[in-house]
């Protein structure tokens, strides 16, 4: 069984520290970084690397950044990519042309960025992988993301709680789905989920009359839809429905391990006459994009795994303001990331549920969100 394993705050010490030469330009001083009017100026030219603007999370989650680095005067060149893994590379080329000497990737496709990382690294400049894990490679310095193996957790545990299957409910019908197999993210998140349901899978208490599992935890990507699109997920549950639900059966439980996926997969159940309040399965999700929590709120949703994505930009920021002034960025996590070449030094934050309770207290009290957004205005 995958555990992630927490540790106490600590600083990575030995090799690491070379890459902290691309704080500053040759002959900078030691701490050096103050442009005019704030903290970065000349010495903090970051490139901010996202891959798509089709997903709302990452919109918010490289503006968040764009915006706390600009307030420190760095310079800062945030692209997004189009779910394009060249046009990713091109642009990120660019950038280490552009001067950038900190680099932001949240990669397309982790394993395939290895050779434009690697003459990044060549110049000095320091790598830091956002959200996804940059793997394959040595060219990468640290990692900042949200336990991705306790989202998957999250997820089995709630749909555990919520059918009664510890205290030997079921059966019940269930089908699984997994993230983008080219996205290291999907087999924690996957991983986290299916540690908590596969004994009951096991025992016949979750059915899956698709037939689309998991054998193991490493094989998820049997069941992973290619660029977390909706429209693919939404295609995958119409064909799930008219294949293997025609003798009158309802499926009652959907793990979907984000919110993108989730939308696809309600759309398929309201094709097929599926109501909320009558025979609506319990769905999950991940993100607390606008729709699914608008979706929450109308019974098509049953919970949301929500990552603060501008906690994960402050600590980022934090990272890049360490850099900048000649120091150790904190990490709280040196065992758990191995990309296949490297343990990556990593900071961790934790996620949380979101039902329907919490959406007034939580995300719209914290400012997350807009009740506008979300039809509450």
């Amino acid at each position: 069984m995958f555990t992630v394993k927490k540790l106490a705050t600590m600083f990575v010490a030995g090799g690491v520290l070379a890459s902290l030469a691309a704080c500053a330009p040759p002959g900078a001083p030691a701490g050096g970084g103050g442009g005019e009017g704030g903290e970065g100026g000349a010495d903090c030219n970051v490139g901010i690397s996202m891959p798509t603007r089709s997903l709302e999370r990452w919109i918010n989650d490289g503006e968040n950044l764009q915006q706390l680095l600009e307030e420190d005067g760095c310079t800062v060149d945030l692209q997004y990519a189009d779910n394009r893994t060249e046009q990713q590379i091109t642009q990120i080329q660019n950038q280490v042309a552009g001067g950038a000497q900190i680099l932001v990737v949240a990669a397309i496709d982790a394993a395939t960025l290895g050779p434009v990382l690697e003459d990044a690294a060549s110049q000095d400049i320091t790598i830091i992988a956002y959200d996804r894990l940059l793997t394959g490679t040595e060219a990468v310095d640290y990692y900042a993301t949200f336990d991705n193996y306790q989202v998957g957790q999250l997820q089995g545990q709630f749909i555990e709680e919520e059918l009664g299957l510890a205290d030997g409910e079921g059966p019940y019908n269930f089908e699984p789905f997994a993230g983008s197999p080219d996205d290291n993210n999907a087999g924690f998140f996957f991983q986290g989920a299916w540690d908590v349901l596969q004994p009951y899978v096991e025992s016949g208490q979750l059915v899956i009359p698709s037939g689309k599992l998991s054998a193991t935890n490493d094989d998820w990507k049997s069941i992973g839809i290619l660029g977390w699109g909706s429209q693919d997920a939404q295609d995958e549950m119409d064909n799930r429905l008219q294949s293997f639900y025609t003798g009158g059966q309802k499926v009652e439980v959907v793990l979907s391990p984000n919110d993108s996926l989730a939308l696809g997969i309600e759309a398929s159940l309201k094709s097929a006459g599926y109501q909320p309040g009558v025979d609506w399965p319990l769905i999950t999700g991940q993100d607390a994009d606008k729709a699914n929590v608008q979706a929450i709120l109308n019974d098509e949703q049953a919970m949301t795994v929500w990552k603060d994505t501008r906690e994960l930009g402050k600590r980022v920021h934090e990272m890049i303001k360490s850099l900048t002034a000649g120091e150790e960025p904190e990490v709280n996590d040196t065992e758990t990331y191995d990309n296949g070449v490297k343990v990556v030094p990593s900071y961790l934050l934790d996620p949380q549920v979101v039902v329907k309770e919490d959406v007034e207290p939580v995300l719209i009290e914290s400012g997350f969100l807009d009740p506008a957004d979300v039809g509450l205005s």
